[in-house]
């Protein structure tokens, strides 16, 4: 799979993790140099408390694109380091 946005591959595995149709990437398949770090955080019932990270690519900026479980509740333990995306951001094979 591959995550790409503004023309940037962001991610690419073939060891995802689908959660809610949406496809988790090993945190070490993800580009560093497009993340920053978000301070927003939200929380799911079943997974735990999520954290968040803008993307930059080629001076483009896509606020709270990406989201992580630092530490998923054990119902979600199989999303531990990985990262998901959203907002614009293509996932295809």
């Amino acid at each position: 799979m591959k995550a790409t946005w503004n023309g940037q591959t962001i991610a690419e595995s073939d060891k995802t993790v689908v959660v809610e149709g949406n496809h988790y990437f090993p945190r070490e398949s993800v580009n560093p140099e497009y993340l920053q770090e978000s301070a927003t955080h939200s929380t799911c019932p079943w997974k735990g408390e999520a954290s968040y990270f803008s993307l930059n690519v080629a001076g483009k900026d896509n606020r709270d694109a990406a989201w992580y479980y630092p530490a998923p509740k054990d119902a979600a333990k199989q999303i531990a380091g990985h990262v998901a995306f959203w907002k614009g951001v293509t996932v295809s094979e």
